[in-house]
């Protein structure tokens, strides 16, 4: 894999991240690397799904994929502030 390419997905990885945690209400107490981490992750994870869906390469901008995406991203912060959130809390109650 070329440079361009793992800046190419570095970059859609933090565009997909921040649009799935921006989806979902709220503050999201998760690190920035995890959210870029999940929009990596989300992003090759839907388009998987679009290209099994036959909907990855269309005459235009690709919307289906993006939503595929956006939604798989908004599921791993979801879930991600669940696990990883709910760990700096009990921290936090431990402290005190």
């Amino acid at each position: 894999m070329a440079i361009t390419g793992i800046l190419s997905g570095l970059i859609i990885g933090i565009v997909i991240g921040a649009l799935g945690r921006l989806v979902i209400p709220g503050r999201q107490r998760i690190p920035i690397w995890l959210t870029i981490a999940i929009g990596v992750v989300a992003a090759l994870a839907g388009t998987a799904i679009a290209t099994a869906l036959g909907v990855a390469d269309t005459g235009g901008v690709d919307w289906i994929e993006l939503a595929v995406q956006v939604a798989l991203a908004a599921l791993g912060v979801s879930l991600m502030v669940g696990l990883y959130g709910g760990k700096r809390r009990r921290r936090q109650r431990q402290r005190r």
